[in-house]
C-alpha cells in the first residue's frame, strides 16, 4: 500500500508545534516525522494529519472536539492510545489549544516506562 505524502505545510506546521524539551527525539516512523521521549512516541505525522498519544481520560476529552478523530492508518487499523487534530485547529493555528493537547501527549508519554529497544 503507497501512503500519501504529507503536504509541505503540514510538515511546517508539525515543526512548529514540537515542543522544545530535553530529552525529546526526532525521528521518522514509516518515512513520517514523530517524536519520542524515552523511546516512546508522543506525537507525529501521517500522510496530511497530526496525531497525538493521549491518556484514556484525555483522548475522550480531546475526541469530543469537533473534527476529532482516533487514529487509523489503514482501514480497520486504530492504533489505541492515538487521535488525530482536527483540521481546523490547525488551520487557525489555535496555538493555546494546540500547545495544551501537545503538552498532555508528551506528559503521557513521559509517565510511561521507557521502552527497551530490540536490537
Amino acid at each position: 500500500m503507497k501512503w500519501e505524502k504529507p503536504s509541505p505545510q503540514i510538515i511546517e506546521t508539525f515543526e512548529k508545534i514540537v515542543p522544545v524539551i530535553i530529552g525529546i527525539e526526532k525521528r521518522k516512523m514509516f518515512g513520517f516525522p514523530c517524536v519520542f521521549i524515552n523511546s516512546s512516541m508522543f506525537m507525529g505525522v501521517f500522510a496530511d494529519s497530526i496525531f497525538l498519544r493521549l491518556s484514556k481520560s484525555d483522548r475522550e476529552q480531546f475526541l469530543k472536539l469537533e473534527g476529532a478523530r482516533v487514529f487509523e492508518p489503514l482501514p480497520g487499523r486504530i492504533m489505541k492510545e492515538y487521535a488525530v487534530f482536527p483540521a481546523w485547529i490547525l488551520e487557525q493555528e489555535s496555538r493555546d489549544i494546540i500547545n495544551d493537547w501537545v503538552y498532555r501527549s508528551f506528559e503521557y508519554a513521559a509517565s510511561l516506562p521507557p521502552k527497551q529497544i530490540k536490537k
